[in-house]
């Protein structure tokens, strides 16, 4: 089972404390109750792994680990590539590991190129990354100066995709992902950055969605927001009809404007569009890691610039906020 008493002791003396009050028995109860029917295969996947500590790590520019000449076999090297591939499909990354290049559906670095230069800094900072997928993201905030960085995600095969990773770049401690919802965090009040990126629009309630990152912030701050976005007006929003680019869990999609005015209307103030992006088949695409559908199958084949259903292709907007 995965332990995780080395996340509660890290939190035992800081400004995260008062979670232990509900958390602990919470994920007691998930590993009980709540076990996906592969989740043994893709764990054992994970203890299978070597336990490595890299000659080199870089997670200041990627997420990369190299090992000392002759540290790993080319068996050893092959039996990691194997349990790699038993977690598949990987969507977010990528990772480099020992040669061996998880090339993720997303390139999620190009994603991390485009926020990281708009960020206060996260020296020093606890940070909370809200379905944050295989956890990339939070070595590349761990890289930028984080003290501790805290994923959240539901999905299990992303927490043992995460594990996996930790396990191959030394058991670094300063990251950590939870198999939890945003509805399933109490009101912390304790994170100096909060980031919720590609989640909003699956939300049934964005308003609350809002509030509740909200409500895991220290006064002062930062909320990094990124999320599908329409062209329009302040009074801007799609709301697609049964999918939105082949996905069925997508719900309100507004303007850049409106969405500024839903972040205001929230409470937060400073609030800034720093990029607006196209989603591109070269940023979402099908790999040898990845083998299902991807972008290139949700748009019209005849008009790129609009998805299957005939509504405007994917474009991303980032947006930085602060709670007063």
């Amino acid at each position: 089972m995965i332990d995780f008493g080395d996340f509660y002791q890290r939190i035992a003396k800081g400004q995260l404390s008062h979670w232990l009050e509900t958390l602990p028995a919470q994920l007691a109860a998930w590993q009980k109750e709540s076990l996906h029917g592969q989740f043994k295969q893709w764990f054992n996947a994970v203890d299978y792994l070597p336990h490595v500590t890299p000659e080199r790590l870089d997670l200041l520019h990627s997420v990369t680990a190299e090992a000392a000449p002759n540290a790993l076999s080319e068996g050893q090297i092959q039996g990691i590539t194997t349990h790699l591939r038993t977690l598949m499909p990987w969507r977010k990354g990528p990772f480099h590991l020992y040669g061996i290049h998880i090339d993720t559906e997303w390139r999620s670095d190009w994603k991390w190129q485009r926020v990281a230069p708009h960020l206060s800094s996260l020296v020093g900072r606890t940070v909370l990354d809200v379905g944050c997928g295989s956890g990339y993201h939070l070595w590349r905030m761990v890289g930028a100066g984080a003290q501790l960085a805290v994923g959240i995600d539901p999905t299990q095969l992303f927490l043992c995709q995460f594990e996996a990773v930790r396990k191959l770049i030394g058991g670094d401690q300063r990251a950590h992902l939870l198999p939890l919802g945003i509805e399933q965090l109490p009101a912390l009040g304790a994170f100096d950055t909060v980031f919720s990126m590609g989640v909003l629009y699956h939300r049934r309630s964005p308003l609350d969605h809002l509030y509740q990152l909200k409500n895991q912030l220290v006064s002062g701050g930062e909320l990094v927001l990124e999320t599908l976005v329409v062209p329009g007006d302040a009074q801007t929003v799609l709301l697609p009809g049964d999918r939105y680019a082949q996905m069925k869990n997508v719900y309100f999609i507004p303007s850049t404007d409106a969405l500024a005015n839903w972040l205001e209307k929230c409470g937060f103030i400073d609030v800034r569009v720093v990029d607006v992006c196209p989603t591109t088949t070269e940023e979402q695409r099908k790999t040898e890691w990845m083998i299902n559908e991807s972008l290139a199958d949700f748009l019209d084949p005849r008009d790129a610039t609009k998805t299957r259903e005939g509504y405007p292709a994917p474009v991303r907007a980032v947006l930085i906020a602060k709670k007063p």
